[in-house]
């Protein structure tokens, strides 16, 4: 298989989205407040690769989830001081990703520690420093840094729910299993029924994945709606409801059920994919087309990286092992 170089954290194209769930316009840039001391700042994918970053008020601190890339990082950081005058004392990676992750050294450097589920410094162990160093030759905000690496979680934990709570309110911090990557964290705040889920549930055509355990990704988002939810926070897309954790369960499993169906029916991914016709995606190189086609009620996760998701999914049932594994 040729070799594909993965410049991560701009993941995909803004286009038509299904009307099968209620989500508000794109909007990016904007704060707005979801419940009292919880405010939603979506990121500017389709301009800055920027991932959204949600912003929890506590007694006498703030923490915000992801770090974002550094120019993001820049953005959360004031948005944060424009709803409250409380210093940030953590930062939560969801996950290793440039988009999640990157903008570390912004929060640090502001006096924040960086927090994440221990699988997130194992991974950035397992990736890096090539991809920092792919990224900052496309990206001034991390090249201006002129680090080496990444800088990785200053804390983190391994066992699941870590918590975090005052007299006004109750953070967990939970690992449900692999899914986008190997150390997917989820933020969840029980009283006010919030769910922040990273990149392993997000609102519209942003899911990657070639750090992924396709397979397990189902089971972990059935995890996850055992959680009572009025307010889902997801990694990329618009806020809403638990509707969107359904969503995202069934295009992961349709899109694992139609691959398999296919594999079952001694298909190659030639006769699936076509390898041949490729097109480049904000610096990722990925097939064009694809014979599979889902259900219109998962459209609103279908796009440009669609057939790289049929042929991860190929790969991942034929080599027998979780795509994050094989060579990529």
């Amino acid at each position: 298989m040729t070799k594909r170089i993965w410049i991560l954290g701009i993941f995909a194209v803004l286009g038509s989205l299904a009307l099968w769930i209620t989500r508000t316009d794109a909007q990016p840039g904007t704060v707005k407040q979801i419940v009292p001391g919880v405010w939603f700042r979506e990121g500017d994918l389709e301009g800055m690769g920027h991932c959204n970053n949600i912003i929890i008020e506590m007694k006498d601190y703030l923490i915000v989830v992801d770090a974002n890339f550094p120019s993001g990082a820049r953005l959360a950081l004031a948005a944060a001081k424009q709803v409250s005058n409380k210093p940030i004392k953590y930062v939560f990676d969801t996950h290793h990703h440039g988009d999640h992750a990157y903008g570390n050294p912004i929060w640090t450097q502001a006096g924040a520690t960086t927090l994440a589920y221990k699988g997130v410094a194992e991974e950035m162990k397992r990736y890096e420093p090539a991809r920092w160093q792919a990224t900052a030759k496309g990206r001034e905000d991390v090249g201006e840094l002129h680090l080496d690496a990444p800088e990785p979680p200053k804390q983190t934990f391994d066992k699941s729910p870590f918590i975090l709570k005052d007299d006004t309110r109750e953070v967990r911090f939970y690992y449900l299993g692999w899914a986008h990557t190997r150390g997917d964290g989820f933020v969840y705040l029980p009283k006010e029924k919030v769910l922040c889920t990273g990149d392993a549930v997000v609102n519209g055509p942003y899911n990657f994945t070639a750090d992924a355990n396709i397979g397990n990704w189902p089971t972990v988002v059935r995890t996850a709606q055992k959680f009572d939810v009025q307010h889902l926070l997801p990694g990329h897309g618009g806020t809403s409801g638990k509707e969107v954790l359904e969503g995202q369960y069934q295009y992961m499993a349709l899109l694992h059920k139609a691959v398999e169906d296919a594999v079952k029916q001694e298909k190659k991914l030639t006769d699936i994919v076509d390898t041949g016709t490729t097109k480049m995606v904000y610096g990722n190189q990925v097939p064009a087309t694809t014979s599979i086609k889902l259900p219109e009620n998962v459209k609103n996760w279908v796009g440009p990286f669609f057939a790289a998701h049929v042929r991860d999914t190929y790969d991942e049932i034929t080599q027998k092992k979780p795509h994050g594994d094989l060579p990529h």
